[in-house]
């Protein structure tokens, strides 16, 4: 019997040759031939423009959730497909594109939807969030505020709040439709029977315009006042349960709790990030071998890394150096400069209604 396999890199429909001799060699023939079949920013012109109506319409109502047809792409359902749609729908040849994942901008899921934006779109790639047009993030919000010009893109996984309290989502659009939320306050009250406060780490149940209770996507309690009368667009785009959702600029954005419960952000008492010395934003603990005896030691790190650069070449780096407007709650502010090395343990207090959950209420 003979071997079949080709031996001579040609194909028998006369497509284009792709070397087969290494790994290597297959990824350099794809860098120029391989790409050029594709459309721009890989979506077909029908899909980008069902995407951009739904994306509309979300704006058009805000919090809710608007179906559309979410397409195949070059990864699993669940792993950002949703924000990639958007993403490449929304992206021009002139936009710069900045990609984030829990952080960090160098994980592998970041630096694969980066590259495939490259490609295909032939877009700038930044990892400064003010420089990006358009940032597409997996469960967390940058640092900086962002301005009127940028379009922040969060990945979701689950796009309906309801179902922590009920899994059905027939009677779940129903009370949407009537705005009866009454189960998802039961279930915040039975939380602070269990446990004297709200204990919801992540995926806190947000109310858009007054209207429609919104999950913000596993983002952590920190980013949530972020999205509260903010200057720039969030789209929240599902594709593995094909939704999309948005908050325009400006859209009042209040998250659930009760007048002797407030809402609360985290707090990192007495601790700052190891590398930047900062205080003011969202810590991540870090275990790094230690000494000899090959121990490991718990180090805190800010979890936006692309922050945590900036604010190493420039510790008098406020987070929010380029926020012109007062009086809006972005969690724990900047220090005070005057502050010194050894008091920037103690935390600055809440600009507003993240209170601090002291006594009893810890």
């Amino acid at each position: 019997m003979t071997d079949d396999r080709a031996v001579d890199d040609r194909q028998p429909d006369g497509g284009t040759a792709v070397a087969t001799d290494s790994v290597s060699a297959v990824l350099d023939s794809l860098d120029d031939e391989g790409l050029s079949g594709y459309n721009y920013a890989y979506l077909d012109e029908h899909t980008k423009r069902e995407v951009r109506r739904a994306t509309l319409k979300a704006v058009a109502l805000p919090g809710h959730q608007v179906p559309y047809a979410s397409r195949p792409m070059p990864l699993a359902r669940g792993w950002g497909t949703g924000g990639i749609q958007a993403s490449l729908s929304l992206l021009g040849p002139d936009d710069a594109f900045k990609v984030i994942d829990q952080g960090a901008d160098e994980s592998v899921n970041a630096a694969n939807i980066r590259r495939l934006a490259e490609n295909t779109a032939d877009v700038e790639t930044t990892t400064d969030a003010t420089e990006a047009d358009l940032i597409q993030t997996r469960h967390r919000i940058p640092e900086e505020v962002l301005t009127d010009e940028q379009v922040l893109v969060l990945q979701v996984p689950i796009t309906d709040a309801l179902r922590k309290v009920d899994p059905s989502d027939a009677a779940n659009r129903r009370r949407h439709a009537h705005r009866n939320y009454g189960k998802m306050w039961v279930h915040l009250y039975e939380n602070v029977v269990e446990w004297g406060e709200i204990q919801i780490s992540s995926r806190y149940p947000t109310m858009v315009a007054g209207r429609y209770l919104m999950d913000p996507s596993p983002i952590p309690r920190w980013d949530v006042p972020k999205l509260d009368d903010a200057d720039n667009l969030f789209v929240f785009a599902a594709g593995r349960e094909a939704r999309i959702y948005a908050v325009p600029p400006h859209t009042e954005v209040e998250p659930l709790a009760f007048e002797d419960r407030e809402f609360t952000v985290e707090r990192f008492d007495g601790q700052s990030c190891h590398a930047c010395g900062s205080t003011d934003t969202y810590l991540v603990e870090v275990s790094e071998e230690g000494g000899e005896d090959d121990s490991f030691e718990t180090r805190y790190a800010c979890n936006d890394s692309s922050f945590c650069a900036k604010r190493r070449e420039n510790p008098d780096l406020p987070k929010d150096h380029h926020l012109d407007r007062e009086g809006i709650d972005w969690g724990p502010g900047t220090p005070d400069s005057e502050v010194g090395e050894t008091d920037r343990g103690d935390g600055p207090e809440p600009d507003g209604g993240a209170s601090d959950p002291g006594g009893d209420d810890r």
